[in-house]
């Protein structure tokens, strides 16, 4: 058995929305000290709408699949559906990773939502994130 499925391999080798958002809305960055991994999610927010996502990862093969199918997941979706987004959607959707690798999908979950954090304080919103 293959220690990683082909969504997986297919996100690693043709990550989507990499990049950087001048003048984003909301930037989250977040990093696990452990292994290493950093990652930084740029959103683009028009009238509660994420119109435009981007990723900067350093890290694991799997940590750039889930930062790629993490932002794939947002895009395009209401700011309340992506506060709903949670690591295990994320890695279901790369259908699965090794346990060893769940913190990636961690990583993810958790840069969307600082995103989200900052973005709804650079607006005056209050928040529970």
């Amino acid at each position: 058995m293959a220690l990683y499925s082909e969504k997986v391999m297919d996100h690693f080798r043709n990550p989507r929305n990499v990049g950087v958002i001048e003048n984003a809305d909301g930037v989250g960055e977040v990093g696990n000290a452990k292994c290493g991994d950093i990652m930084k999610m740029y959103l683009k927010i028009d009238g509660g709408t994420i119109t435009d996502v981007k990723f900067e990862t350093f890290g694991c093969g799997s940590a750039i699949a889930s930062s790629s199918m993490a932002t794939e997941m947002i895009k395009g979706k209401p700011v309340s559906e992506a506060l709903g987004l949670t690591n295990k959607a994320v890695a279901e959707a790369l259908d699965g990773l090794p346990a060893h690798k769940m913190h990636c999908s961690v990583l993810a979950e958790e840069a969307i939502k600082n995103a989200l954090k900052d973005y709804y304080e650079k607006n005056g919103i209050k928040n529970d994130i």
